[in-house]
């Protein structure tokens, strides 16, 4: 379970904006993106939708394993998404599915995806009901219940005492990042924002203040937005996520900003 414990210490533990599939992927995707050293030399989101194309990757319970594959080096590594209200995923038992675990698989690390994906699999199957999972009210409990099933992951494949010093040891880190979450430099990377934009007007909504008076002063900010959905922006990748169109030529653009430097 190395590359779930390192994603929960480093901060890749985020709710999902919205509630559709297609956006929660591409989110994720952009998120292992924003790794230092992994960066877009892949194009993971069309990866990680022509997997998901050919099959469906959740696994039941309210959780769903999409993977991007790649003959680059690397270790392996991982996002997790939560949606508090589920998103509509097709999943096999036709649950909604709440916890998205998207992994990046380079091709050395294959036998250790499947390893980490069949004990995280067995630890869902023990645990919890996606009643007990779609009721978590927090982002800090959902957190506690991945630690959990990497517990049990951990105390099937090693001797007790190791296994209680693993977990131990995973506690502390992840409470360490919820204590100081400005230390999370995944956390910190990954800016959502909305744009709405009318004729001869837009406005940018965002709870970062540096981003926002930074998106406020780009002039032509909604037609690079409707031209590309993915596109660099002074010290900023953008990536476009969703656009909803309202009456009198009005649009919402959904999208999310990572710091590239």
């Amino acid at each position: 379970m190395k590359s779930l414990l390192k994603a929960l210490k480093e901060g890749r533990l985020v709710e999902l904006p919205g509630t559709g599939k297609d956006a929660a992927l591409e989110f994720l995707a952009h998120l292992i993106e924003a790794i230092p050293d992994i960066g877009t030399k892949d194009d993971l989101v069309r990866t990680v939708m022509e997997r998901e194309a050919r099959s469906n990757t959740g696994i039941g319970r309210g959780v769903a394993c999409p993977h991007c594959r790649t003959a680059a080096e690397g270790e392996l590594l991982c996002a997790v998404g939560w949606s508090p209200s589920g998103l509509d995923y097709g999943a096999p038992d036709g649950k909604k599915v709440h916890l998205v675990i998207m992994y990046y698989v380079p091709d050395a690390q294959r036998n250790a995806y499947l390893k980490e994906i069949s004990g995280l699999a067995s630890a869902i199957s023990a645990g919890d009901s996606i009643e007990t999972i779609s009721m978590l009210p927090d982002i800090h409990r959902v957190r506690e219940k991945f630690l959990d099933w990497v517990g049990i992951a951990i105390s099937e494949s090693l001797p007790e005492s190791k296994a209680r010093m693993i977990k131990l040891e995973a506690r502390q880190a992840v409470s360490a990042v919820e204590a100081a979450p400005a230390a999370s430099e995944a956390v910190s990377r990954v800016l959502p924002f909305k744009l709405v934009a009318w004729r001869g007007g837009e406005v940018a909504l965002c709870a970062d203040p540096v981003l926002s008076d930074y998106l406020e002063g780009v002039a032509d900010l909604a037609s690079r937005i409707a031209g590309s959905r993915e596109f660099d922006l002074k010290d900023y990748r953008i990536a476009v996520l969703s656009q909803t169109l309202f009456a009198g030529s009005r649009k919402e653009y959904e999208a999310v900003a990572f710091r590239i430097s």
